[in-house]
């Protein structure tokens, strides 16, 4: 019980952040094309707070890292937040290329994963200079944000609409081939509950995941 509370501790941080900050991402890129939806939702904040999603912030983080430890001995877990809304039809008032803008917008979310991760290796140099009663816990919850973004980003560049991999092949696909993919995103999150908790999401995540984290942790100098 103990090692599942210490784990909590380390990765809470990491998550939260991660998510946060990705779906800022989202709505900055957003109002940068000319949408000023998400501000007026109250969505361009660092708060956590308005991005705070019960099930896929709170209870699916959770039940996951739980049941990862339990059963594997090695934290496992994604989660996700309130998505940030947007109108398109801004864009496009906005002089905007519709495609164009709903391509950035997606991809914004997993690059600032992808950014934060690497802001957190370059930390992991001047943190290595504390002393170790601050270094040791602030170490593991850098590498824990590490592993947090990077799996937050490669999940979220699968070609599985909603996930904003999907939402990006979308904008690139001419029509009526993004209309069809479209069509599925009822059916995206169902697929991805399916694939996570049969164990098949991770196998697919797992060879991107390594090759970034491979990176990240030389970056950081520990390996």
């Amino acid at each position: 019980m103990t090692e599942i509370v210490q784990n909590i501790i380390i990765w809470a941080p990491g998550i939260l952040f991660a998510i946060t900050l990705h779906e800022w991402a989202h709505g900055r890129m957003a109002a940068f094309f000319g949408d000023p939806t998400p501000g007026l939702m109250g969505r361009l904040t660092l708060n956590p707070i308005p991005h705070i999603d019960l099930a896929w912030t709170i209870v699916i983080p959770g039940v996951m890292l739980l049941v990862s430890l339990l059963t594997t001995g090695t934290p496992f877990v994604f989660g996700g937040a309130k998505p940030v809304p947007i109108d398109p039809r801004y864009f496009i008032r906005a002089g905007s290329s519709l495609r164009n803008s709903l391509f950035w917008v997606a991809a914004a979310g997993p690059f600032m994963n992808l950014f934060l991760a690497l802001l957190c290796a370059l930390s992991f140099r001047l943190v290595a200079h504390l002393p170790e009663y601050f270094m040791v816990p602030l170490a593991n919850m850098l590498v824990a944000a590490i592993q947090m973004n990077v799996l937050l980003a490669v999940f979220n560049l699968l070609p599985i609409p909603p996930l904003d991999g999907g939402r990006m092949i979308g904008a690139l696909l001419p029509n009526p081939f993004d209309t069809y993919l479209a069509a599925l995103e009822r059916f995206g999150m169902p697929i991805v509950l399916v694939l996570a908790f049969s164990g098949m999401l991770a196998h697919l995540l797992i060879p991107a995941m390594s090759v970034l984290n491979q990176f990240y942790l030389q970056l950081a100098g520990l390996v």
